[in-house]
């Protein structure tokens, strides 16, 4: 492969992973191009600025593009590398859907040649890659295809799944251990050269199958014990105990570790990936569906929990705290608090308040519905009802003498001192 600053790498896709991605293989030295459809996007990379809140990626990309080893368009050009970072939602019946994949492997078929790397590290189900192997061999039939000759191949692809956590992107791009799967064992080498440029951690190799089921292992491991741990919650409610207090107890055990319940579970991975493993295979994934079951029903018991505390206060307005999947970050897919405060707006009009301090403005989901965006400290004076939803650090700052008389329903157990619903009746009816 060819030095780092002669290098040129096209990174499809500028979304939470593609962005970083990009600006990290740029900071080698590589001539990086990023693709979206968004000229919006585009243009705002150009700038040197970014549309995504990441804990440092702003000052990244500033200094790549300032240096010209990063650019964004929405055409594609030849590159050496190309890598495939868009999004695989699931469609009907929670049933995988891989177009955006196919999508920009029929874009990079234009300006493929011989000699290049294509890297696809999109959640995909088990098979994807292959397909993409397929799809290029359909379109580029004068290249050959690795797996499809026996006489070698021209071009080399293969599967590396990201497996970063937001708000620690651009450590975990560097420091986390990858898994490299190849079509054949020539593309996973020459795969595992690129990744070797920017990767501190381990960088093991395998096939291109074995790859993309073990991300999505990895995914639904975290969703089948998150579901025990919501699972639990449920049952602690129906028996009238505190199940942070549980939780803190049980993990005493030398060989126990329960997670943290909270309103659902969130974010592109997740909240889908397992259902990629159920689709492919639903009789033998059982305990996967459940899992997923349990997690997507937690939101509507949390719906209705939050809907019996906000009855025993006709008309007061009422904080929703968080639309976040997760603490800390703007990332809102398939968040359970955004799912839990826009029905809660839907059915309480403009009682709602909501506070997410990293939103300039509600999403969509709460048009029409007369709920308003306020900080933190606007919703402790005027609202005598919170709904904890989400985990940030500006909610666990909050001190007990500043919400001790509130009716609070906290979905994250971050303030195990509030007072019980009953008692702070009692000092909203003193204080009244």
């Amino acid at each position: 492969m060819v030095s780092d600053s002669d290098l040129k790498v096209v990174v499809i896709g500028l979304g939470y992973i593609g962005l970083p991605t990009a600006a990290v293989i740029a900071r080698t030295g590589a001539q990086v191009l990023g693709i979206d459809v968004s000229a919006p996007v585009v243009d705002t990379v150009n700038s040197g600025k970014v549309h995504i809140e990441e804990v440092d990626l702003d000052g990244l990309v500033s200094g790549v593009v300032a240096r010209g080893n990063l650019r964004a368009s929405t055409d594609i050009e030849p590159a050496d590398v190309f890598v495939i970072a868009v999004p695989t939602p699931f469609g009907e019946n929670h049933a995988p859907n891989i177009g955006y994949v196919l999508q920009a492997a029929t874009t990079l078929a234009a300006v493929l040649k011989a000699g290049d790397v294509v890297i696809l590290e999109s959640t995909s189900p088990v098979g994807t890659t292959e397909k993409v192997r397929d799809l290029l061999a359909q379109l580029r039939p004068d290249l050959k295809a690795p797996g499809k000759t026996g006489d070698g191949a021209d071009i080399a692809i293969a599967y590396c799944p990201e497996r970063v956590l937001p708000g620690r992107i651009l450590v975990e791009l560097i420091d986390n251990d990858r898994v490299i799967g190849g079509i054949t064992p020539r593309c996973a080498r020459k795969a595992l050269t690129f990744y070797r440029r920017f990767v501190r951690g381990a960088c093991v190799t395998t096939t291109a199958r074995a790859a993309e089921m073990t991300k999505l292992t990895e995914n639904a491991f975290r969703d089948v014990n998150i579901a025990f741990a919501n699972e639990l919650s449920l049952v602690a409610d129906a028996m009238g105990v505190d199940v942070w207090e549980v939780i803190r107890l049980a993990n005493r055990h030398p060989r126990v570790n329960i997670l943290s319940p909270g309103p659902g579970v969130g974010g592109h991975c997740i909240a889908v990936d397992p259902w990629f493993l159920v689709s492919a295979a639903p009789a033998q994934t059982p305990l996967i569906r459940t899992a997923r079951e349990v997690n997507d029903g937690k939101v509507a018991h949390t719906i209705a929990r939050a809907t019996e505390l906000i009855a025993r206060l006709p008309g007061a307005p009422v904080a929703c705290l968080g639309l976040a999947f997760k603490a800390n970050i703007d990332d809102f897919r398939e968040s359970p608090a955004l799912k839990v405060a826009s029905d809660l707006a839907a059915r309480f009009g403009e009682r709602i308040r909501v506070v997410e301090p990293h939103a300039r403005v509600l999403p969509q989901a709460f048009a029409g519905t007369g709920a308003r965006l306020i900080d933190i400290d606007t919703a402790i004076e005027t609202c005598p009802i919170m709904i904890v939803l989400v985990d940030h650090d500006v909610f666990k700052s909050v001190p007990l003498d500043e919400r001790a008389t509130k009716l609070v329903y906290d979905t994250r157990g971050i303030w195990p001192d509030q007072p019980a619903p009953a008692a702070a009746m009692a000092e909203v009816r003193l204080a009244g």
